[in-house]
C-alpha cells in the first residue's frame, strides 16, 4: 500500500467526452474542354500540288485553351508509302507544353451550298478512345489519308482553286471546387416575441413599476438591456435594491406601448 491517496476508478467514475460533430463538406472535381475553332483558306491548290512528299502549307498560328495550335495541308502526302494518292491534313501544337489532352475535329468545306461537308471528328469518339494526348511542341494529331486527291479535284470541297479546312480544338481541363460547409438554413430571430413574453407575464420578474395605479411586472436585466433610459432609472440610483418604481408622467396605455416596442425591437 502506497503513501499517496488514490481514488478508485470504476465505471461511474468515467466520463468519455466526444468531440461535436462537424457540419459535412464537399468538392467537386469537373471536367471539361474548352473549345475553339480556325478556318484555314487555301487558295491557289493547283500551285501547291506537286511541292513534294512531306512538304506542307501551315495556316497562323491560332489559340485555344491557352496553347498555340497551327494547321498542316500535305497536297502531296506526308508519307512517301502513299505516293500522292492523298492529301493528308493535320493539327499540330504550337507552344511549349507537355502531356496537353485535347479533342480535335477537321472539316473539309462543301462550297456548293450542299453542306456535305467531308467531318473527321475526334468529339464523336472520345467516350471510346479518350482525349488524344500531345507530349511535346510539335505533336501532331490528323490524318495521312485524309481525302484521295482525283477525288478531291473533281468534288465541290474544291472552287476556283480554293480549298477551305476548318478546325476544332477542345482542350481538357480539370478544377476542383473549393471545400465548402453544406448551406444550413438559418431561422430568422424570434427573440422579439420571447421578451414579448417576458413582459405579458410575471414569471421571474423582479421590478413592478406603478402606472396611474397599475401594476406593470418587468425584468431588470432585460429593460436596462434595451433602453438606456431604463438601465440609468434601475442601476444609477441610490437603491438598486428597489423592487418597485413610481411613473408619473406617464399613462398606463402609452408606458406599455413604450415597453412592447422596447422588445420588438430586438
Amino acid at each position: 500500500m502506497t503513501n499517496g491517496a488514490t481514488s478508485p476508478v470504476t465505471a461511474a467514475t468515467l466520463k468519455v467526452e466526444h468531440s461535436p460533430l462537424l457540419s459535412p463538406t464537399s468538392s467537386q472535381s469537373v471536367t471539361e474542354t474548352v473549345n475553339g475553332s480556325h478556318r484555314f483558306v487555301i487558295q491557289g491548290y493547283s500551285l501547291a500540288k506537286g511541292m513534294g512528299i512531306g512538304k506542307h502549307i501551315v495556316s497562323d498560328n491560332f489559340t485555344v485553351g491557352g496553347y498555340r495550335w497551327a494547321i498542316y495541308f500535305y497536297p502531296d502526302g506526308k508519307n512517301p508509302e502513299d505516293s500522292s494518292t492523298y492529301v493528308s491534313v493535320f493539327i499540330a501544337l504550337a507552344s511549349e507544353g507537355t502531356d496537353v489532352r485535347a479533342l480535335f475535329e477537321l472539316t473539309l468545306m462543301d462550297q456548293s451550298g450542299k453542306g456535305k461537308h467531308k467531318v473527321h471528328s475526334h468529339f464523336d469518339r472520345s467516350l471510346e478512345s479518350g482525349p488524344y494526348t500531345l507530349k511535346y511542341r510539335g505533336s501532331m494529331w490528323g490524318y495521312k489519308r485524309f481525302f484521295r486527291r482525283a477525288l478531291l479535284e473533281t468534288s465541290d470541297y474544291l472552287k476556283d482553286d480554293c480549298l477551305i479546312i476548318n478546325c476544332t480544338v477542345g482542350v481538357v481541363v480539370s478544377v476542383i471546387d473549393c471545400s465548402r460547409l453544406h448551406s444550413i438554413q438559418v431561422p430568422e430571430s424570434d427573440i422579439g416575441a420571447h421578451f414579448g413574453m417576458l413582459l405579458e407575464n410575471m414569471e421571474g420578474s423582479d421590478i413592478t413599476f406603478d402606472v396611474a395605479g397599475e401594476k406593470f411586472h418587468s425584468h431588470k436585466l432585460v429593460l436596462a438591456a434595451r433602453s438606456p433610459v431604463f438601465r440609468s432609472e434601475i442601476f444609477d440610483g441610490v437603491d438598486e435594491q428597489k423592487k418597485e418604481m413610481v411613473i408619473t408622467d406617464l399613462e398606463p396605455r402609452v408606458f406599455k406601448l413604450s415597453c412592447d416596442q422596447t422588445a420588438s425591437n430586438t
